[in-house]
C-alpha cells in the first residue's frame, strides 16, 4: 500500500535574543509567509493531510497550524509529540511507526538535523538540508507504518529551489 511521508522544516524563525529559551523562538514575517506558501504547495500537490505531527516548539507548531488552514485540517486534531522536539532520527522513526493504519499521508513538521538525516536515510540518498520551509514528499509502499524501519521509499517531490 503506496503512503506518503511529507517531511516538513519548520519555517524561518527570528534569531533567539540573549536568555530565551530555544523552544519559544517564534516565526518571522518571512517564516509566516513561507508556512503559507509550504500548505499552499502540499494542497497543490498532495491535496490533503489524513494526519499532521508536528513538534511542540513554537517555530513548529505555528507553521504546523499554517499549513492545517491551508489543508482545510482541522488545527485541533494535529498531534504535537514533544519526543520530535529537538529530535534524533530514531525518534522521528518512532513518531511515525506509532501512526494509525487509516493515515496514508502524513505532514511532518520538526526539527534539523534529525529531519534531513531522516529524509537521507528514507530515499538512500545524499540531500542538502532542509532549508526552513521546505518538504520532501517521500512515497513508501508499506503495509502499516511500522515497516518504515525495514523500507526506503522514493522521492516524489522537493519544494522551493530543489526539485526532483
Amino acid at each position: 500500500m503506496q503512503r506518503h511521508l511529507l517531511i516538513c522544516r519548520h519555517a524561518e524563525t527570528f534569531d533567539p535574543y540573549p536568555l530565551q529559551p530555544d523552544f519559544e523562538r517564534e516565526l518571522t514575517p518571512e517564516g509566516i509567509r513561507q508556512a503559507h506558501e509550504l500548505g499552499k504547495w502540499i494542497r497543490e500537490y498532495y491535496q490533503k493531510a489524513d494526519a499532521i505531527l508536528a513538534s511542540p516548539a513554537k517555530r513548529a507548531s505555528d507553521t504546523a497550524r499554517i499549513v492545517a488552514s491551508r489543508l482545510y485540517f482541522e488545527q485541533d486534531n494535529i498531534t504535537y509529540d514533544p519526543e520530535i522536539y529537538n529530535p534524533k532520527e530514531a525518534q522521528l522513526l518512532k513518531s511515525i511507526s506509532q501512526l494509525p493504519a487509516h493515515v496514508k499521508k502524513i505532514v511532518l513538521v520538526s526539527h534539523n538535523p534529525a529531519l534531513t538525516q531522516l529524509l537521507r536515510n528514507l530515499v538512500n540518498r545524499s540531500l542538502p538540508y532542509l532549508v526552513p520551509a521546505q518538504v520532501a514528499a517521500v512515497a513508501l509502499d508499506l503495509e502499516q507504518w511500522q515497516d518504515i524501519y525495514v523500507r526506503t521509499g522514493e522521492l516524489e517531490k522537493m519544494n522551493l529551489q530543489q526539485s526532483v
